[in-house]
């Protein structure tokens, strides 16, 4: 392990004044590590033991044009077979939890509560008990991405009948597993569900209804995590004592320059992107962002439409979704710098129209594999934007991470956790944020959506040609096996 650390040190040396020194600075007593993975990503036996399609099951197999190499899920890591080697890599980390998220076809094949799989129950029964038996928390996703099929050719998300639908999911999923999990989040970026994939058509179901279809999508999705809240916190939370959120994921976006208008578009592009989905849970007076409702409404009308666009919350509605969380879940990565610009012309409507704010990356940082710039200090500044816009909340962040080709020799990936934690740690020490857990993305090499298996995130290699799917250790695995064990992203910390 202290190899690891000093070959660290070494990298920043060698590598330049474009590198910050790790902190030195050790993590609180009760901070928690993590890593993370979706079911779809690795689980494959997309057929096995009765579980029903899902819409990426769907999208692989019938427009395999749509994902890198025509690539799919169908067998990816097989965890569902080999979910053993999966624990025996966490227990090798020493984690403190493990981010995880159910199939909701595995359990429910049609996607509705009249039909329960008992093999897929069986399956996360046991690799919840051989998690819990290695002293390992299981953080469980209810959604990340996956709706049944039958589910989707009634609408999908826009359709508001999934609300109630998604309601009964959870109900059954807390009946049956909430013994063993604590902590639960309804959604995973639930801004990659509606504006990708009935937005902008990039992920599936591969819509293209842009400003439309994806706000619809979001105010059903929306309303079903609060009622799942409800849910929880009346009927199962007096005897299970868990607690509930919602993943919402945002880039940082950092005025383009000083003027008021860069900044003016930093902050209506945030909340665009993050207050869609974080205001009507986390602000206390709930409800969608009001720059959002103004300019949705404007352009509605500009547009010919009898209403907004938007569509609007009662006061019931927004009295009972807001405070729906029991602490703040949060998935981020990188730094855009945005830039203000005249309004779109109006014309067809859609999301980027609504926000008119041009974005883009600053080129003299590096690039990852998936193309986003690595900015580590853009990790603290959106902590503390959380911090001060939604009254000092408990964060988790349940996702963070750097891609590349899979190499085992993974020095920036090594160099990207050490900065980015640094950042984590600077707005904890010095800036007071309440951050309790890091989650790094990915536990191994998996499916990555339409980059297919074109680039890596895992912590341990996958090799995907072997029928065995051999997991092999990465040097980013060591480091951060080391971090978990001292609390320290170097070699010796301060108290």
């Amino acid at each position: 392990m202290y190899v690891v650390v000093h070959i660290l040190s070494i990298l920043f040396y060698l590598l330049g004044e474009s590198l910050s020194e790790p902190s030195n600075k050790k993590f609180p007593e009760n901070f928690q590590f993590g890593v993370a993975t979706a079911a779809y990503q690795i689980e494959g036996g997309w057929a096995d033991d009765g579980k029903g399609v899902n819409i990426w099951d769907q999208l692989a197999h019938t427009h395999p044009e749509k994902i890198a190499n025509n690539a799919s899920g169908d067998v990816a890591c097989d965890s569902y077979h080999r979910y053993m080697e999966d624990v025996e890599m966490l227990t090798n980390l020493g984690v403190n939890f493990y981010r995880l998220s159910l199939s909701w076809s595995r359990i429910l094949p049609t996607g509705y509560t009249n039909q329960i799989n008992e093999a897929g129950v069986e399956y996360y029964k046991n690799l919840f008990s051989a998690l819990k038996e290695n002293g390992i928390e299981p953080f469980v996703t209810l959604y990340h991405w996956d709706l049944p099929e039958p589910l989707q050719e009634i609408g999908g998300w826009p359709n508001p009948l999934l609300a109630d639908i998604f309601a009964d999911y959870a109900r059954t999923v807390f009946s049956l597993f909430g013994d063993d999990v604590k902590n639960w989040m309804t959604f995973n970026e639930p801004k990659q569900t509606c504006l990708a994939g009935y937005g902008v058509g990039t992920l599936a179901p591969s819509i293209s209804s842009s400003g439309i279809g994806d706000y619809q999508c979001a105010h059903t999705l929306i309303k079903a995590h609060a009622k799942a809240y409800h849910i929880y916190d009346e009927e199962f939370r007096p005897t299970q004592n868990g607690r509930v959120s919602i993943v919402v994921d945002t880039t940082w976006y950092e005025p383009a320059s000083d003027s008021d208008e860069d900044k003016e578009a930093a902050e209506r592009k945030i909340q665009f992107n993050y207050g869609w989905y974080a205001n009507p849970i986390y602000h206390p007076d709930g409800n969608y962002p009001q720059v959002m409702i103004d300019r949705v409404a404007d352009r509605s009308q500009k547009e010919g439409f009898p209403k907004s666009r938007l569509p609007e919350f009662s006061a019931e509605e927004i009295d009972y979704i807001k405070g729906t969380f029991d602490f703040l879940a949060l998935n981020t990565y990188t730094t855009e710098l945005a830039k203000w610009t005249n309004d779109y012309e109006i014309g067809t409507p859609s999301y980027d129209a609504d926000v008119s704010v041009s974005t883009y990356q600053d080129t003299s940082y590096n690039s990852s594999a998936a193309g986003w710039r690595v900015i580590p200090w853009g990790m603290r500044r959106v902590l503390n934007w959380i911090d001060q816009a939604y009254d000092h909340p408990e964060i988790v962040i349940t996702e963070n991470g750097y891609a590349d080709d899979g190499r085992l020799t993974d020095e920036n990936r090594i160099i990207y956790y050490a900065e980015y934690l640094t950042n984590v740690l600077e707005a904890i020490f010095e800036d007071g944020v309440n951050v309790t857990g890091y989650a790094a993305w990915s536990l191994m090499d998996n499916f990555e959506w339409t980059s297919g298996y074109t680039v890596k995130f895992g912590l341990y290699q996958v090799d995907f040609d072997n029928p065995n799917r051999t997991r092999t250790i990465k040097s980013s695995a060591i480091y951060y096996k080391n971090v978990i064990a001292n609390k320290c992203l170097v070699n010796t910390c301060e108290e």
